[in-house]
């Protein structure tokens, strides 16, 4: 299984927003999305501001596939959907400390959407 390097987890996390284009059951790309992505530890995540509604979402979810954009970093990934309550309270905390300045109209959301978590693994 391939890893992130620390300079790609640091350029990542540190990055505002990541380009999410999620593979089509055809294996072409839709259209990148820009998201929000925390770490935790060694790993990054994203989530679905708009829950399962969200198209990029469910493309993503139905392909566990995508390629993303962010930090000066391209790479395709795998999604592994997390369930993990302690990881998901973990990144609970990295919404709220990395985008807290956008307030809760915006970060609660994201917090809500704990079923749409998607753990990025580099391919």
């Amino acid at each position: 299984m391939t890893t992130w390097t620390n300079d790609e987890l640091t350029r990542i996390s540190t990055a505002d927003e990541l380009q999410m284009a999620p593979a089509r059951g055809d294996g072409t790309l839709r259209a990148p999305v820009p998201i929000w992505v925390v770490r935790d530890g060694d790993d990054l995540y994203i989530r679905s501001y708009r829950g399962d509604d969200g198209v990029w979402w469910r493309t993503a979810h139905t392909s566990h596939e995508g390629h993303i954009r962010s930090g000066g970093v391209d790479k395709d990934v795998t999604l592994v959907e997390e369930a993990d309550s302690t990881v998901n309270d973990r990144i609970d905390t990295a919404y709220r400390t990395k985008y807290g300045r956008y307030g809760g109209a915006y970060v609660d959301p994201m917090v809500a959407a704990r079923s749409t978590t998607l753990k990025l693994v580099p391919r």
